[in-house]
């Protein structure tokens, strides 16, 4: 598999914001934006659109589950840092309707990918 050639947790974690955006644009998500920082701690790995809501998605991607799920990765302090930067976002581009959601993507024994829609801690 293409992925067995990935060494390092950024190259794991860039393979797998490549295969979140294939997904959302497969389920009707026009991608607007990836990799959007805002400060040193904030960044939003993808800004897309569907219908008529944006969406603020963070990606978490492993290569198994030993060590912990991918959504266990995201701690209050990450999710406070995702809202910081819906902040900064919703300050330079007015919009009513918004959510945050969360991928999880975990490569082996198979290629698995989650999506929980509307997510809060």
């Amino acid at each position: 598999m293409w992925y067995k050639t990935v060494i390092n947790r950024r190259s794991i974690g860039s393979a797998g914001e490549d295969m979140a955006c294939k997904y959302l644009e497969k389920n009707g998500y026009q991608i607007l934006e990836r990799n959007k920082h805002y400060s040193r701690f904030c960044e939003i790995d993808i800004i897309a659109k569907v219908k008529d809501t944006v969406v603020f998605v963070e990606v978490k991607s492993r290569k198994t589950d030993n060590y912990g799920t991918p959504f266990e990765a995201i701690t209050k302090s990450k999710y406070e840092n995702i809202c910081k930067g819906v902040r900064y976002y919703l300050s330079e581009h007015p919009t009513k309707k918004y959510r945050i959601d969360v991928i999880g993507i975990t490569l082996e024994p198979e290629v698995k990918i989650e999506h929980l829609k509307n997510v809060s801690i």
